[in-house]
């Protein structure tokens, strides 16, 4: 994305004089539907008509491509890890596989399994403390798996506490340097927006660390995931690890805090995964909001401005 078209959108104007000035730039109404009004092609129609009744501008044949559209269906491999306790490992996964669930239990490992896996952490405090780690799921039919996978850990009463994260790992496979950049100083640029919908302690931790240490420069001059993973200190420790490209081929997320809900899960999964596909085509920009956020569907945008809301209390 140029900088014009991110100084249009992060404008504090309305829906209307974004299209307009987007028009004008040169996009198409497409693209300018996906940009302002989560992919309502008919209200920018109407901005549309309404300028050229009033002379704004004239359709001419316009060669140039700022964006191409993006296409947000969430079809992505990925795997989670829910750190959880108050359930032992053999009572959980007797329930799961009441329900269907291919799961074992485990030693502590990091291998990625065809089953769900139930193994120890020992950075977890609490009675019956459990890891319970995914095989590989992908896309809309992954996630109806872990949302049966969370109505067994609310039968079993499953709970979290602050020593709980709940880690995603995406499918990184077909990331290109510019993907790997991109993402990284979206999530570098949005962090405090991030941020303000996580509990105070996901917010920077020895084992979620921040990004605002890391330089942009360093980033920036990456030519390589190496080079890139020496800008992050090949840490696996910060919120958003590199490290795990070389074990499993993903990227790993680390910043949310434990839980056991299906719609925190599913709303974070999807975060995820349409960043990564903006950060396919470009990056967001410092100081974007919430509210501005170009990946975010308007459903979204409020789900994640109530939990900001509800953690800020």
């Amino acid at each position: 994305m140029n900088e014009q078209i991110t100084n249009i959108l992060n404008q504090s104007i309305t829906k209307t004089s974004k299209i307009q000035q987007l028009l004008l730039l040169g996009l198409t109404r497409r693209q300018v539907a996906d940009l302002v009004t989560n992919g309502n092609y008919g209200f920018v129609q109407n901005v549309y008509k309404k300028m050229l009744e009033a002379g704004t501008f004239a359709p001419v044949a316009n060669t140039t491509t700022f964006l191409p559209e993006i296409d947000y269906t969430f079809n992505r491999r990925f795997g989670i890890e829910i750190e959880a306790y108050n359930c032992t490992r053999d009572h959980l996964a007797h329930e799961l596989q009441e329900a269907g669930i291919n799961v074992a239990v485990e030693g502590y490992n990091h291998n990625t399994s065809a089953h769900w896996k139930l193994v120890t952490d020992a950075s977890l405090y609490g009675n019956n403390t459990f890891e319970l780690v995914s095989p590989i799921l992908e896309g809309e039919s992954g996630l109806r798996e872990l949302e049966k996978v969370c109505w067994v850990l609310d039968l079993c009463n499953a709970k979290v506490n602050e020593s709980c994260g709940l880690h995603v790992h995406m499918d990184a496979a077909d990331f290109t340097m510019n993907t790997w950049k991109n993402l990284a100083l979206s999530y570098k640029n949005i962090e405090n927006t991030i941020n303000a919908f996580m509990p105070a302690t996901r917010r920077d931790n020895q084992y979620c660390k921040s990004l605002s240490r890391i330089s942009e420069r360093r980033i920036l001059q990456a030519n390589t995931l190496d080079d890139l993973r020496a800008a992050f200190g090949n840490d696996r420790y910060h919120k958003v690890n590199l490290e795990a490209y070389a074990r499993h081929r993903t990227i790993e997320f680390r910043q949310h805090s434990g839980s056991t809900n299906f719609t925190k899960m599913s709303n974070w999964v999807l975060f995820l995964g349409r960043m990564i596909t903006f950060a396919q085509q470009a990056k967001v920009e410092t100081g974007t909001t919430l509210q501005n956020l170009p990946f975010l569907t308007d459903d979204q945008k409020i789900y994640f401005k109530l939990r900001t809301k509800k953690l800020s209390r």
